[in-house]
């Protein structure tokens, strides 16, 4: 295991402690994204389940997504912070915001997901960037 990463809401009432590298780190473009992050677009790093502990006083918030399937949202109960969420189709992924680790120097994400919803200013960037519909 590469070592720890936290991430933690606004308040810092809620955390989740991530061993190990991210398997997978991406931008997402879909509308619900953009509303949970009040962004453009949201960022996060999908670490596999056992290497991720989630602390604090949580909320759940569980959504339909587009698919027909359902993702179950953490939140902090305080300030609202998405803490985490996991897709039900991928049950051994819990995805972070990136924005929660407050880390300038976290890996860049190499996939951009729902880009038929981007914004038309924003860009991607990156050589490695795979680019999903």
């Amino acid at each position: 295991m590469d070592g720890e990463r936290i991430a933690e809401c606004r308040c810092g009432r809620a955390r989740a402690l991530c061993r190990g590298e991210p398997v997978r780190i991406s931008v997402c473009h879909c509308l619900a994204c953009q509303r949970r992050t009040g962004s453009a677009f949201g960022a996060q790093a999908r670490f596999p389940a056992e290497q991720v502990e989630i602390s604090g006083d949580l909320s759940i918030f569980v959504r339909e997504a587009d698919s027909g399937t359902f993702v179950r949202y953490l939140f902090c109960s305080s300030c609202g912070s998405t803490i985490a969420y996991a897709v039900e189709t991928q049950p051994d992924l819990i995805a972070i915001p990136m924005g929660a680790f407050a880390d300038p120097d976290f890996p860049a994400p190499s996939f951009s997901v729902y880009e038929q919803r981007m914004h038309n200013w924003t860009a991607v960037l990156g050589p490695d960037v795979k680019h999903e519909d």
